[in-house]
């Protein structure tokens, strides 16, 4: 078994969940994004980040604004549609459901 591809796929189920909560605090540039994941040991890649967000967008999950920037081209900061903030509300319950339901299994408690 490949543990390493294991623990990848793991990451992706949940990146959609944490890209949706980190710009639920408030209008959030890619590249601040990707900070926040890096710094929560989630490193995820230009590459793996925009198709999601293009996608989060196209089902009226996110909406973003374009913004002048001081140091190059305008700049993209995604904020939550209405849609958005009720389905990160019900996607984050149900993490709460399975991480309880998997703790039970495993009886184990994350701290």
């Amino acid at each position: 078994m490949d543990l390493e591809n294991s623990k990848a796929q793991m990451k992706k189920g949940i990146l959609e969940l944490c890209i949706l909560s980190i710009i639920s605090r408030g209008e959030a540039y890619a590249s601040d994004i990707l900070n926040d994941l890096k710094k929560a040991n989630l490193i995820v890649v230009e590459g793996t980040l925009y198709p999601l967000l293009t996608r989060l967008k196209n089902e009226d999950l996110l909406t973003y604004n374009w913004f002048e920037s001081n140091s190059g081209p305008p700049r993209k900061y995604y904020q939550l549609t209405k849609n958005g903030v009720l389905f990160l509300n019900e996607i984050n319950q149900s993490w709460i459901d399975l991480v309880n339901s998997v703790n039970t299994i495993t009886n184990t408690n994350i701290k």
